[in-house]
């Protein structure tokens, strides 16, 4: 799954990754290290400009809460729980096949966190000696320092409870899509530690190369067999993965130093 990643780029190097054509200076979001469900996220989307006399998707740079509200829903309580959208399946399911068909978008990120339960900590567990053992956190981010595009998926929800000229009366929410993990070697793996995506978690978010980034966000192509061809994995062997301070399990934590790599797993987290 991704449950938190780091996002630290500014609005005007997505500009440039992603070819933006537009965004709004008041929509631009500080470097974050440690992003959480419900957070304002920078994603790119192509899409008609509002009340523009031209018709056609202009890529755009806007910020989106993390945690997808479907259009359908009463309240918009259940977002939190729906920040990652299977690959396999979210084509078919309720509350993602309408987005999955046309409101589709890439989520910038340096990379994601995943937890690990280390060695001594899982036999304390089993042997009943510890209820809730260490887990030492892992960044896995692209090993040549590329953005890290994940697919995402957005979607309008209206709030009945509020006037038309509300500036809350939309909210635009977005989902990660996740896949199988791999269990091919990383490119780059830390000593002590796993070999593999699949050693740390099995799911992680689908990664999109660059050849996939303009059909993915293209509206217009709705076939869902067409659509689900991109879902396939990206090459193995593009992620290094290394273990970083447990201060990243605090949401309240933030800054550059979380992503800092360490020399080895912390005291008691051994993978």
């Amino acid at each position: 799954m991704c449950g938190r990643y780091a996002a630290s780029r500014s609005p005007e190097d997505l500009a440039g990754i992603f070819e933006i054509e537009k965004w709004e200076a008041q929509e631009s979001l500080e470097p974050d290290y440690n992003v959480a469900p419900t957070k304002e996220v920078h994603a790119v989307l192509d899409r008609p400009v509002k009340d523009a006399d031209d018709p056609r998707p202009v890529r755009q740079l806007r910020t989106l809460k993390w945690g997808l509200v479907p259009s359908w829903s009463k309240t918009p309580e259940g977002g939190a729980r729906m920040i990652n959208a299977r690959a396999e399946t979210v084509h078919e399911k309720p509350s993602y096949r309408r987005a999955f068909s046309t409101r589709r978008c890439i989520l910038p990120a340096d990379g994601y966190y995943e937890w690990v339960t280390g060695k001594q900590e899982r036999e304390l567990e089993v042997e009943g000696k510890k209820k809730r053992p260490r887990k030492q956190p892992y960044f896995v981010t692209p090993a040549d320092g590329s953005v890290f595009a994940m697919a995402g998926l957005y979607e309008f929800w209206r709030d009945r409870t509020l006037p038309d000229d509300h500036p809350r009366a939309w909210w635009v929410t977005c989902s990660v899509i996740t896949t199988e993990a791999e269990t091919d070697p990383l490119a780059v793996s830390p000593a002590d530690g796993p070999r593999s995506l699949a050693e740390i978690h099995p799911r992680m978010p689908l990664m999109l190369t660059p050849d996939r980034w303009d059909a993915w966000l293209d509206p217009a192509r709705t076939d869902v067999e067409d659509l689900r061809a991109l879902l396939a994995p990206p090459p193995p062997g593009l992620m290094r993965a290394y273990p970083v301070t447990t201060a990243v399990s605090n949401v309240r934590n933030n800054g550059p130093e979380l992503l800092k790599e360490l020399a080895a797993p912390e005291e008691g987290t051994l993978f």
